[in-house]
């Protein structure tokens, strides 16, 4: 798998120019472009212009505004400029009542944009009537790119948005972006979706990489600075949280490919994150290497994962896979890289179980593997 190059981030200015490559539809066409993270730092269709102008978009940003905040984050890491959206709890679609925080309001956003440097940093709320308001980060998850911000002064005149299901999103339906891009608050575009489903990886500013999972693409323009803000349907619905962006390379402006959280992954993550102050990913408990189709013919194996090492008592070792055994199918389907383990990972619960088909001295086994918290 090839990657785009990955540039450093600028410290105050300018946009957080990041390389990576789309995964799934993407990778598999044989496209690598530039992808940033929009955040301002110190399969698709063709638009439809019917089916966008029969939103009415104007009804949209006056009910959603009201609810995307921007964010000024600080600190000896670094700074920056991102969005929000307050949400009120229990979220909808999360599946849990958020416990003793029911009914009160959080700013739901990217870990990236509190965490400018790859250090969270000191944030201040600005409210779309200008109020503003020292904020507190609750928690964040560097794997999915979600954080959650709780305002000290929340203004009087913000509102919670709606949370509508993703789920129910089609491609080629009108939606709306909101958020601040390069700093400009209150900002509104709009576009359609794109595609669906599709799985991204942004290297971020601390090294490690974002998995934006099951997210949503959409043309609706997006710029540095729009991470963290909302993704609305046309009846103001919270459907994704704006992510990332992509660009051919040497080109970081907006060319129509973003991507939000899903409100299915963000619901449910954003719940976790207010009522722990983290999230805890499922694990099947292996360590594993790539084995590419060329390095297979070389060392006459099959292609697949290269176990390393299995976790100590954990769910792979109870199961009977051990070092040195290859991986090549999980729940029926090819891997190749650690990032196919990663994605098969987040998509999980804390429970589901795996088929894993691995070879052992030649011979193809089978076995059920139960996924654990990694906590």
């Amino acid at each position: 798998m090839s990657e785009a190059k990955q540039s450093s981030r600028t410290p105050a200015i300018g946009y957080a120019g990041l390389g990576l490559a789309l995964v799934a539809g993407l990778v598999g066409g044989g496209l690598v472009v530039g992808v940033w993270e929009v955040a301002h730092s110190g399969g698709s269709s063709a638009r439809s212009a019917s089916s966008v102008s029969a939103c009415d978009v104007q009804r949209v940003a006056r009910d959603v505004l009201p609810s995307v905040v921007t964010l000024t984050v600080g600190g000896a890491a670094g700074a920056g400029t991102g969005s929000g959206v307050v949400v009120r709890t229990p979220i909808p679609g999360s599946g849990a009542g958020s416990g003793s925080s029911a009914g009160q309001d959080y700013i739901v956003t990217n870990e990236h944009v509190i965490a400018p440097g790859g250090t969270p940093g000191t944030v201040v709320v600005t409210y779309s009537d200008g109020h503003s308001s020292p904020g507190t980060v609750v928690g964040a998850d560097a794997v999915t790119d979600l954080a959650v911000v709780k305002a000290q002064d929340p203004s009087p005149n913000a509102t919670p948005v709606g949370v509508g299901d993703a789920a129910d999103l089609g491609v080629g339906q009108p939606v709306v972006a909101l958020g601040a891009p390069l700093g400009l608050s209150s900002t509104v575009t709009q576009g359609i979706v794109s595609a669906t489903d599709r799985y991204v990886r942004v290297p971020s500013a601390s090294g490690s990489t974002h998995h934006l999972v099951g997210a949503i693409q959409t043309d609706a323009s997006i710029n540095p600075g729009n991470s963290g803000g909302a993704l609305v349907d046309c009846r103001g619905r919270l459907v994704g949280i704006n992510s990332a962006g992509a660009s051919p390379p040497g080109d970081q402006g907006s060319v129509g490919l973003n991507f939000a959280i899903p409100s299915t992954l963000f619901a449910p993550l954003a719940t976790e994150i207010i009522d722990t102050g983290r999230v805890s990913h499922p694990t099947l408990g292996l360590q594993v290497a790539g084995i590419s189709n060329e390095a297979a013919r070389q060392n006459g194996v099959s292609p697949g994962l290269f176990v390393q090492a299995v976790v100590s008592g954990g769910p792979a070792q109870e199961a009977g896979l051990r070092a040195g055994d290859i991986v090549t199918e999980l729940d029926g389907r090819a891997v190749r890289s650690p990032e196919d383990l990663t994605q098969t990972e987040l998509n999980l619960t804390v429970g589901d179980a795996v088929k894993v088909t691995f070879e052992r001295n030649g011979q193809s086994h089978s076995v059920s593997v139960t996924s654990v918290s990694a906590s």
